[in-house]
């Protein structure tokens, strides 16, 4: 498959106003930058989303896969970036029944809302995860401390969720993004893009795990979703049916195993 490098800058210079006690300046500073990003599939206008201007091919790739409009990475044939960077085009095969089903004008806002909160039943049931894979507790904690060293946007900007696909000792995949959602589907993405193997992998995420954030890795067959914060009750609910590993809490030494703790050992 085709890909072309992004060249558009996520961050934004401006000057602002600060206060600090009883002292005032004017000083530089730097933002996040956010756009809407539109998907074509097929030469057809898939949606849009909100997002900040990184990886948006992988973006694209990784938000189709995991809504099952794309139903293997195999079934992709090209990803092209347009010139403004504004737009991602997919050619693919496609699974038509679940592309019925979207509304073309669709924009997934970059805030806890979005259209994949239609989680569909029947397709994380085929994705059930199923790896034999098991992770070392103090690996993972490793792991999750070196994460927050590694997000260079969030270090700049201090505006954005993180996602970090860890496959193995020496290969992993940054997710950065004003949408926390959108940063799974971008580590993710990446990794597709690459051809890598999932089997063994697992994800680390900056915010609260979610119903939306656990489907996603579900769909993505993915074994494992940490976090150092809480999930939701229908987080929860939705690892435990589907087999996923789902940890919060992962602090110094401390995670709180919530479901799969088969694949976390001492």
């Amino acid at each position: 498959m085709k890909t072309s490098r992004s060249k558009m800058e996520p961050i934004y210079k401006t000057q602002i106003i600060k206060y600090k006690g009883e002292q005032k300046a004017q000083v530089d500073d730097i933002l996040v930058r956010e756009i809407k990003l539109e998907i074509y599939i097929n030469d057809k206008k898939f949606g849009a989303v909100m997002a900040t201007p990184t990886d948006q091919k992988a973006l694209a790739v990784g938000y189709l896969i995991s809504e099952n409009v794309i139903t293997k990475p195999e079934d992709i044939t090209e990803v092209r970036l347009s010139s403004d960077e504004l737009s991602v085009y997919v050619s693919a095969k496609v699974n038509e029944k679940r592309l019925e089903q979207f509304d073309e004008e669709k924009v997934i806002i970059s805030g806890c809302r979005s259209s994949t909160a239609n989680i569909d039943p029947q397709a994380m049931a085929a994705r059930a995860v199923k790896s034999g894979a098991k992770f070392n507790k103090d690996m993972i904690l490793a792991q999750m401390k070196e994460f927050y060293t590694q997000c260079e946007l969030y270090e700049m900007t201090g505006c954005v969720h993180t996602a970090k696909l860890f496959v193995s000792e020496d290969k992993f995949y940054i997710g950065e993004d004003i949408a926390q959602h959108n940063t799974i589907d971008k580590a993710v993405g990446k990794a597709v893009l690459d051809g890598a193997n999932l089997a063994n992998s697992f994800l680390m995420v900056s915010g609260r795990l979610s119903s939306e954030m656990v489907a996603k890795a579900v769909m993505h067959g993915v074994p494992a979703l940490i976090s150092r914060t809480a999930p939701t009750s229908l987080g929860v609910v939705i690892a435990r049916k589907f087999e996923l590993t789902l940890c919060g809490f992962a602090r110094g030494e401390n995670i709180n195993v919530y479901s799969g703790e088969e694949r976390i050992y001492e």
